[in-house]
C-alpha cells in the first residue's frame, strides 16, 4: 500500500540523510520526497511517499522516532488530508497549438509562465493523477522538452497532529 508520511525534524546537518538512510536500509524506495523549513526555523518538514504494508510502515515510523533529529512522525495515509504536487513543464509548440494548450490549462487551473512557443512553460498545482493526465494530454500538442515535479505535499484537514511539543 502507498503511504504519505510527514516528518518534523531538527534543521541539523545530516538529518535528512539519516531519515532516508533508515528507510532505504529496510529495502523501501522513496517515491517522492519534499523537504522545506517550517514556521519554526529550527525545524524542517519532510513529506515522503513510499510503498509497504501498514505493519512495516508502522515499524519504520517507530524507528524514525528513535532518530535523535526526528521530532514527530505522522502517517497521513488513512487520515483526511489534502495532497498536492507542483508541475513545471516546458513545451515546444507550433503556433497553431498555443491556444489549444491555453484552453486545456485554463480547464485544469494552471497558468502560463512563459508564452514563447519554442519555450512554452506552464505551472500546474494538482493531484498526482491529474498532473499525469495533464502531461499525457498536452503531449498531443507539442514536444515535451522538460518536466519538473515537486513531489507530493500533504496536510491534514483537521487539527494538526504533527507538531513540535515544547
Amino acid at each position: 500500500m502507498r503511504h504519505l508520511i510527514a516528518i518534523l525534524l531538527q534543521n541539523e546537518a545530516g538529518a535528512l540523510t539519516r531519515v532516508t538512510g533508515l528507510i532505504s536500509s529496510r529495502g523501501y524506495n522513496i517515491e517522492s520526497l519534499s523537504v522545506a523549513p517550517t514556521n519554526d526555523p529550527t525545524v524542517s518538514r519532510i513529506t515522503l511517499v513510499t510503498t509497504g504494508s501498514d505493519h512495516v510502515i508502522a515499524q519504520i515510523n517507530a524507528q524514525l522516532l528513535k532518530l535523535v533529529d526526528v521530532v514527530a512522525v505522522e502517517d497521513m495515509t488513512s487520515d483526511d488530508h489534502l495532497a498536492r504536487e507542483l508541475l513545471l513543464i516546458k513545451l515546444q509548440l507550433a503556433a497553431e497549438h498555443v491556444e489549444a494548450v491555453g484552453t486545456l490549462l485554463r480547464r485544469v487551473g494552471g497558468k502560463v509562465l512563459s508564452s514563447n512557443p519554442s519555450s512554452y512553460i506552464v505551472e500546474l498545482t494538482s493531484t498526482e493523477t491529474e498532473i499525469g493526465e495533464f502531461i499525457a494530454n498536452v503531449a498531443a500538442f507539442g514536444e515535451i522538452v522538460e518536466v519538473v515535479r515537486s513531489g507530493v505535499l500533504g496536510i491534514a484537514r483537521a487539527n494538526p497532529r504533527l507538531h513540535v511539543v515544547k
